[in-house]
């Protein structure tokens, strides 16, 4: 139960400040331990990230992929995906995930954010196939690339998230002819 409101509060304290948040001091403050408690659960903020990630991401595909399944068509499982993704950014499982840049990791942690990322990717390959793409696994990974560059966007709060949501769709269906 400890470990679970330890990552509960590392998930809100990214959500709400980022990785300067993600501190052993505000982690033990926000669950009423001492700091030297969260040690016995933790060795570094980068295991803190790690295991929310081993934790979240596979919601957070699960998500994407009933999506997918709810969807007819090749292209409406290509837009299931797109959108599915897109509609997680808000959620706080996936902004703590994306809150602490991949170089703060030590290289398990990196291996396994991109082993998970992988097979993000690997569900929209058959559809591409389906779509008539002669490397659908290269066009999946291209496709992912719009995916997290919308997802900046939206984080960036730049434009609205409604409309970079319908501009990414409109690159992964059409291109960039629109």
């Amino acid at each position: 139960m400890q470990r679970a409101a330890l990552l509960d509060a590392a998930r809100s304290l990214l959500s709400e400040g980022g990785t300067e948040a993600l501190t052993f001091p505000a982690l033990a403050e926000r669950t009423g331990l001492a700091r030297s408690s969260v040690y016995e659960y933790f060795r570094s903020r980068a295991a803190v990230v790690e295991e929310l990630c081993e934790v979240d991401f596979p919601v957070w595909a699960a998500e994407v992929a009933a999506a997918m399944e709810r969807a007819v068509s090749a292209e409406g499982k290509v837009e299931a995906y797109v959108r599915q993704q897109l509609a997680l950014v808000g959620d706080r499982r996936h902004r703590a995930v994306v809150a602490i840049s991949a170089s703060e990791l030590d290289t398990g942690a990196r291996e396994k954010i991109r082993a998970a990322h992988g097979g993000l990717v690997a569900m929209i390959v058959e559809a591409l196939g389906e779509m008539g793409h002669e490397q659908p696994r290269l066009a999946a990974m291209l496709l992912q690339g719009v995916v997290d560059a919308a997802v900046r966007r939206i984080e960036l709060g730049a434009e609205e998230p409604a409309a970079v949501t319908e501009a990414a769709l409109g690159m992964a269906l059409r291109g960039v002819k629109g």
